[in-house]
């Protein structure tokens, strides 16, 4: 399929774009030489059917292989093919009648690669261009009509009709001037003597000679041809080859032969010494080579580069003494030499790219080129192996660099991977290129407590926003990732909202208390804690903190018996002929502290006489107590009774004479019924001591408050623990049955009696073999005289 476009232009020369073949992904376009930047050669778009919103997108861009200069640009908005930097024919392509430049069209996502041919149309741009300004001839006057006296052809860069197409002579009376064409290919003029010389007429002549091209506008270039007449010389040189040929390796140094050329002249004499020139050398050429005009021997004079050019040709004077000359072509091959590494470009690449992208994701584009030719331009591309990426190879001398496995920002947060490209030179030339590829983050790591449990003291009676404990979430990921911000989760304590209780500081997760706590209400609680990040979506993750309240001795001793009635003391009466050990009263007492602070422990504070009183203290600190008074009424019969006496806490009571009078009534009325009971109970106990504690009744429940019962072990009564207290049914009096506890360890060893159990056998009997009747927090203690009890 062939698609035509010609555009033609008149302002001081003409260029026209023509777009010659597109099939199988390739496109031609024909251009002229020398065209301003900016002009438009094709539309890349609507040629391979592309469209032109994608280009942008896909990253649309024309290289040259082999070149990193940029001859032509690609419009992303129009799909326009420009010229971009000027393009010169005669650079590129030399004397070739033909001059094709090779270009990449690159696409990305999905990775295409189009070639690109710009076939580079000659304009007239170079005069024609003698090789000498004066051109010398020596000519014998016994020159026949018709002697031919060669003259080296003018040079024009240009190629076709933009070439020497022809030549213009002088008007003179004695010469015309011939093109003339050898069997090499090359062209060269001819000055043909049409009139003998007459060397008395003219010694010498100067002839100029115009070369003049078929270009337009047309250009020309002009010499001098000096001619000297001489006497006769007739053989001119000749050759021994009519074309040489040499091969040169690239690199070769300075002064390195090249070839050497020779010719021979049958004259004897000045007419047959021979002189070397080159007849026709290109600038570039003449940088490189030089040539002994004595020996004709060609040696290097620069350096040589394959990549540069591989050929090159030169046309080799020989002239005798007398201007005769003859010509021979030079065709020098350079060959080519592992002299150039492979260079890596890195035409793509996706940086950084986020740590969740699938292996096989392709991340980046890697060009590979080599000038070398042949086997050495072959390369092989690689990435070293602990990366987790690869190359796979693509178009020509393309590849993609694409993921292999799963990627952690966490344990590698930026790749250094090191390309390297070698040849198959010999020997092999190697390069590298080392890329940096950064891995984004993305929120994939909750926050982790650094304990899995949290647990915090703390003494009751503490101050509302005091510190408890501290919680701390550590999170491996990045910026907002990996800020962790605290909180409490919902809950609740006692049926009341956690946040009543305690509060988390968002930024440093130290955990404050709201209230004051009471050991007697609150023992300990749980509350949970999330660490939550900043990420999108967040991430979180919770820990349990448990919060333990320790006592402390906040509350005195509650005496429950005897229960306090007002102001006045307790009145117990004694017989006077009560025996020592003899039961007198009871105080029972409780502590809501636990452990030691509960500990009670019973004194005898102030008496009339020792043994009269006592005083309920614990073990807490700072020690805390409580106390009753007893006033105890000691008589053997009621005419014995002293006369009661105002023994309230205020002397003034106004309520004196009632209780006297209701004591007297008391004592008369119960006197004969307490004589009977104090003989049967003198009898009991020198039969049996534990008669006293017949009949018993027990004591109501009331005395003990139902909250005394510590449920870790450490209070003053324990759950597991039955007591039973009994009265005698006399009266609230009378003696005490304690009843030992269904756990035999309620008291400390350390804890008894000042008198040792033994001491007390006598008079209680047993008492069931334990020391407990007498000590602990809630217990019953017996007042006995004259004994004293801490």
């Amino acid at each position: 399929m062939m698609h035509g476009r010609s555009i033609h232009q008149s302002l001081g020369f003409v260029f026209f774009f023509v777009l010659v073949h597109y099939a199988h992904g390739d496109l031609s376009y024909s251009v002229q030489e020398e065209l301003k930047r900016g002009s438009v050669i094709g539309n890349v778009a609507k040629d391979l059917g592309l469209e032109v919103g994608r280009l942008s997108a896909r990253k649309a861009r024309v290289d040259m292989e082999g070149n990193d200069r940029q001859y032509c640009g690609i419009n992303l908005r129009s799909g326009d093919l420009f010229v971009s930097e000027r393009i010169d024919r005669e650079e590129h392509c030399g004397e070739k009648p033909s001059c094709v430049l090779k270009f990449e069209l690159l696409l990305e996502n999905p990775l295409e690669l189009h070639r690109l041919s710009l076939q580079v149309q000659d304009v007239n741009d170079n005069a024609p261009i003698f090789p000498k300004d004066i051109i010398k001839l020596e000519i014998r006057e016994s020159a026949a009509r018709g002697a031919r006296y060669r003259i080296n052809a003018a040079q024009d860069a240009d190629i076709g009709k933009n070439s020497v197409e022809s030549y213009i002579l002088q008007q003179n009376p004695h010469f015309v001037f011939s093109t003339q064409t050898t069997n090499a290919g090359s062209k060269y003029g001819e000055l043909v003597l049409e009139k003998e010389l007459d060397r008395e007429e003219h010694q010498e002549m100067k002839l100029l000679l115009t070369a003049v091209d078929g270009g337009s506008p047309q250009r020309s270039g002009t010499v001098v041809i000096h001619v000297i007449v001489l006497d006769a010389n007739d053989n001119a040189p000749v050759f021994t080859e009519a074309v040489y040929t040499a091969t040169l390796p690239e690199n070769s140094p300075v002064n390195t032969p090249v070839i050497t050329v020779s010719a021979s002249d049958a004259d004897e004499g000045v007419n047959g010494e021979v002189t070397y020139e080159f007849s026709r050398i290109s600038d570039k050429s003449q940088t490189f080579f030089s040539l002994n005009e004595k020996t004709g021997e060609i040696i290097v004079t620069g350096d040589i580069d394959y990549e540069e050019g591989s050929k090159y040709e030169v046309l080799v004077e020989a002239k005798d003494g007398y201007g005769l000359s003859s010509e021979a072509k030079v065709i020098i091959d350079i060959t080519d030499v592992n002299d150039n590494a492979p260079v890596i470009y890195l035409k793509s690449l996706t940086n950084p790219i986020p740590e969740n992208v699938s292996p096989g994701t392709e991340v980046g584009i890697i060009n590979v080129q080599d000038r070398d030719s042949e086997n050495n331009r072959q390369v092989r591309c690689s990435i070293q192996q602990n990366v987790p990426f690869k190359l796979v190879p693509s178009i020509k001398n393309y590849y993609s660099l694409v993921s292999t496995g799963q990627l952690d920002r966490e344990l590698v947060s930026v790749y250094n991977i090191t390309i390297t490209a070698t040849d198959e030179g010999s020997p092999p030339l190697s390069s590298s290129k080392s890329v940096e590829l950064s891995v984004a983050d993305i929120n994939d790591n909750p926050p982790v407590f650094e304990e899995q449990s949290y647990s915090a003291y703390v003494s009751e009676n503490n101050k509302p926003g005091s510190t408890l404990c501290s919680v701390s979430a550590r999170d491996p990921d990045w910026r907002q990732n990996g800020t962790v911000i605290y909180s409490l989760l919902a809950g609740e304590v006692s049926g009341a909202q956690v946040s009543s209780y305690v509060s988390v500081n968002g930024d440093t997760g130290v955990i404050h208390a709201v209230r004051s706590f009471d050991y007697e209400q609150l023992r300990s609680f749980k509350v949970q804690v999330t660490a939550r990040d900043n990420g999108s979506p967040p991430l979180s993750s919770n820990v349990t903190v448990s919060v333990f309240i320790s006592d402390v001795n906040d509350n005195s001793p509650q005496i429950l018996y005897p229960a306090p009635e007002g102001n006045s003391f307790m009145t117990e009466l004694v017989p006077k002929a009560a025996h020592g050990g003899s039961l007198v009263s009871k105080v029972i007492a409780v502590d809501a502290d636990s452990g030691q602070n509960a500990w009670l422990s019973y004194h005898i504070v102030k008496s009339t006489d020792p043994g009269l009183f006592s005083i309920v203290k614990d073990n807490g600190q700072p020690s805390l107590s409580a106390t009753c008074s007893m006033y105890l009424l000691i008589s053997d019969n009621l005419a014995e009774v002293p006369e009661l006496k105002d023994i309230s806490y205020d002397d003034k009571n106004s309520k004196l004479t009632s209780y006297l009078i209701i004591a007297l009534v008391c004592v008369s009325t119960f006197f004969l019924t307490f004589i009977i009971i104090i003989l049967g109970v003198r009898f009991c106990r020198r039969r049996k001591p534990r008669l006293l504690f017949d009949g018993a009744v027990a004591i109501p429940s009331a005395y003990l408050p139902p909250n005394y019962a510590d449920v870790d072990g450490t209070g003053t009564l324990r759950s597991a623990y039955n007591y039973d207290a009994y009265l005698t049914t006399g009266s609230r009096t009378s003696d005490f049955k304690f009843v030992t506890s269904y756990n035999d360890n309620t008291l400390p060893a350390d804890q008894t009696l000042r008198k040792s159990p033994s001491d007390f056998a006598e008079v209680f009997g047993d008492c069931d073999g334990s020391p407990e009747f007498c000590w602990g927090g809630g217990a019953v203690c017996r007042i006995v005289s004259p004994v004293s009890v801490s």
